[in-house]
């Protein structure tokens, strides 16, 4: 079960009231004006008077970040780049792509520039890790688009907690060229180097110490699980890769502070970007679409993303 924490429930109950406070004043402010208009006294509105204009500001300024977190960010796509180096690599290495939390629903947003944009990277791998589909009538489109993806050794995929409900029915990646990995390991080869790719199907936001390894230890390890939930329970199975998406970056995010919401059992502490935890370089992907409605349908300073690695050995 996917649970905000008591942090993120006060977070965004203050966010909540400061947004009722400035534009309940600017309502009353307004309401004010009007019916002085309308009964024709000439008296000066306080609306205009200096004191307000902090509020007047305040209201403006969301009320543009609203429109921007509406029309312009939601398929404004960030394609970091990162380069990874390992002495288990000893040939040309790999460049690898993630993508998360699709989302598709009944209206196409990121699809066409995600195939486009990750062909033009020519990957050797694709890797998804969950939440593919908002909407039954994204369907069509989910499939198609990632049909369309490029990826010269393979494509592989892992389940996320909005995919559990559709599964039950339905193969969301059915002749798209994806593998599911549930709970399994796939060794991809490219000249001298191997990387293993270990896919943990989404169980829960309590999964139990000790899930993931042993992995053979002589070769480069990728996991791939919807959450980062699992990163504090990993040390020495041999992960030298964890990739995630799930928290969206929280999807709303405030400046100085942050997401606001995660739905992470680590709260902020994991919220978007790159970490290193033990052995172990850990990704927490914001992912392309947006969560599913009543969900806020608007990204604020948590630009959709493609990740892509190059995984290579170290310089000599």
């Amino acid at each position: 079960m996917i649970t905000m924490s008591l942090r993120e429930v006060v977070s965004l109950l203050i966010f909540a009231l400061l947004l009722f406070v400035v534009y309940g004043l600017e309502m009353l402010l307004l309401v004010d004006y009007a019916r002085d208009r309308i009964r024709g006294q000439s008296r000066r509105s306080a609306l205009f008077h200096k004191r307000y204009l902090a509020l007047h500001a305040a209201a403006v300024l969301g009320l543009g970040g609203m429109l921007y977190g509406y029309l312009i960010e939601p398929t404004w796509i960030d394609v970091p780049v990162m380069t990874l180096r390992s002495p288990k690599l000893q040939d040309t290495g790999f460049r690898l792509v993630q993508i998360s939390d699709l989302h598709c629903d009944r209206k196409i947003r990121n699809e066409e520039s995600m195939v486009r944009l990750i062909n033009d990277l020519k990957p050797d791998i694709i890797v998804a890790t969950g939440d593919f589909l908002n909407h039954s009538l994204g369907l069509p489109h989910l499939r198609d688009s990632l049909q369309r993806l490029n990826a010269s050794l393979g494509k592989f995929a892992v389940m996320g907690n909005q995919d559990v409900r559709w599964l039950s029915r339905l193969d969301l990646l059915e002749s798209t060229g994806f593998r599911w990995l549930n709970g399994e390991t796939v060794v991809v080869t490219k000249n001298a180097d191997r990387i293993g790719i270990h896919g943990m199907p989404f169980a829960g936001s309590d999964a139990p110490s000790g899930v993931v390894g042993p992995l053979a230890r002589e070769r480069f390890n990728v996991l791939l699980f919807h959450t980062p939930d699992l990163i504090e329970d990993i040390g020495g199975s041999g992960v030298d890769l964890y990739l995630c998406g799930h928290t969206h970056g929280g999807q709303v995010t405030l400046p100085w502070y942050g997401a606001l919401i995660t739905f992470s059992k680590f709260g902020k502490k994991y919220e978007s970007g790159l970490y290193r935890v033990g052995e172990t370089t850990l990704y927490v992907n914001r992912g392309l679409g947006l969560e599913p409605r009543p969900g806020p349908q608007v990204r604020f300073l948590a630009r959709p993303e493609i990740a892509v690695f190059d995984i290579l050995p170290e310089q000599r």
